[in-house]
């Protein structure tokens, strides 16, 4: 005999077997990420995670930037990686960021590009997308992202499924939160031992060669830059060289010198401050955007290398995607930027010294070479300094060199002498 199930039945079964799914689906979410402290690996597993709940045929995640003013674009479904971190959209723009703004979800069943808040991103398949829901991720009561699911077909919604996608928001906004924290310590421990590496490095007897590439290299890694170059100024043309960089591009080696004041690197210098270029590809004032966009470069911060308010040259440290630059990094490339110049400076001070003590020497030698000349051949002063020179000419040698020969001469003659006595 078959017993037949009763609506209410079914219903408390169904219901039953959602909330068994929900628990599973968030247990498996808490496993993965309570103890995973890589930001990018957390984003990566909630998309996956998003993605098999929902079926999605599309999934993106937002994160709020540092500067809480615009949301970034950090994770996928098809993970577009040339997009990632490169999208980025303001608080209130678009249905993302109207929902991070006003903290509530929007579910569009379909024709969502139809809402007047819909932004279209030309470059992203999931503009023609026809459902819609976009939920905020919450950490302790604050938006630090956005979750956007989408499907090609129109769908009706269910309320279990909308509830999932926000109970999961809420939960990993936590996770997302402590990995940033986390990768913000990081950040500043390697700035802290970048900085003491500079100092040494600053500090070191190397030349001055090695010391400008070790600053770059490590620099670039502070930075986490595309590419980070130091130019110096060359006083007598006015021109700004590549001096160094971590770069293994031939294009942006090669890479014309620039007059003061000319393009971004030429401004710093001129007047003296930090110039922030949010994409160098688009910016009117950067002279070589072709080449930046086959390198792939985006954002520029562009620091003068400055000692007693005169500058010696400018450190550029390039990112491929956008980034807002905080006034702790500014300050930071200008310490590094500062030490370089003070690298600068000694190297020349030494250098200066060096040729001086050398003047010296050579004045030494050139004293005794024509009073060697002046007894031994009976010339005066002045006969014995036009002697070496027409030598030194003749034989296209140093004045140095013709001395040391005419000492070197006379000391085997004095031999010779005391040997013949």
């Amino acid at each position: 005999m078959t017993t037949k199930r009763t609506p209410s039945v079914v219903y408390l079964q169904q219901a039953l077997r959602e909330k068994t799914r929900e628990a599973d689906v968030l247990h498996r979410i808490s496993a993965s990420i309570s103890n995973q402290l890589d930001l990018e690996a957390i984003l990566k597993h909630i998309v996956e995670v998003v993605v098999e709940v929902t079926k999605a045929d599309a999934c993106l995640l937002y994160l709020l930037s540092d500067s809480q003013d615009e949301l970034i674009l950090r994770a996928s479904k098809n993970p577009h990686p040339k997009l990632i971190g490169r999208i980025t959209i303001g608080l209130g723009e678009g249905i993302t960021g109207w929902v991070a703004q006003e903290r509530t979800r929007v579910v569009i069943p379909s024709n969502a590009n139809d809402d007047p808040r819909f932004k279209f991103f030309h470059n992203l398949p999931e503009d023609r997308h026809q459902a819609f829901v976009s939920v905020p991720i919450m950490a302790k009561k604050e938006v630090v992202g956005v979750i956007n699911v989408q499907h090609k077909r129109p769908k009706r919604y269910q309320q279990d499924e909308i509830a999932l996608l926000s109970t999961i928001a809420n939960q990993v906004g936590g996770a997302i939160e402590n990995a940033r924290l986390y990768d913000q310590m990081q950040r500043k421990a390697l700035q802290v031992e970048t900085l003491s590496q500079v100092s040494e490095t600053v500090a070191s007897n190397r030349l001055i060669k090695d010391v400008l590439q070790l600053l770059v290299t490590m620099t670039a890694q502070m930075m986490n830059s595309k590419i980070c170059s130091i130019m110096l100024l060359d006083e007598a043309s006015g021109e700004l060289r590549i001096e160094a960089t971590q770069s293994l591009s031939e294009q942006y080696r090669r890479k014309p010198n620039l007059k003061v004041g000319q393009s971004i690197s030429g401004r710093a210098v001129k007047d003296r401050r930090p110039i922030i270029v949010a994409d160098v590809t688009t910016d009117r004032d950067y002279m070589h955007r072709e080449m930046a966009k086959q390198e792939g470069l985006c954002s520029l911060l562009s620091v003068p290398m400055m000692v007693r308010e005169k500058a010696m040259g400018v450190i550029n440290s390039y990112t491929s995607a956008p980034h807002v630059y905080t006034s702790e990094e500014v300050k930071l490339l200008q310490a590094i930027a500062n030490q370089a110049a003070i690298a600068i400076e000694h190297t020349a001070l030494v250098e200066k010294s060096f040729e001086m003590q050398e003047a010296l020497a050579v004045r030494k030698l050139m004293e005794r070479a024509k009073g060697y000349l002046m007894r031994s051949k009976k010339l005066t002063e002045e006969e014995a300094f036009k002697l070496i020179q027409r030598r030194s000419m003749d034989l296209r040698k140093s004045m140095r060199e013709i001395a040391e020969a005419v000492l070197l001469a006379g000391e085997f003659e004095e031999r010779v002498d005391k040997h013949r006595g």
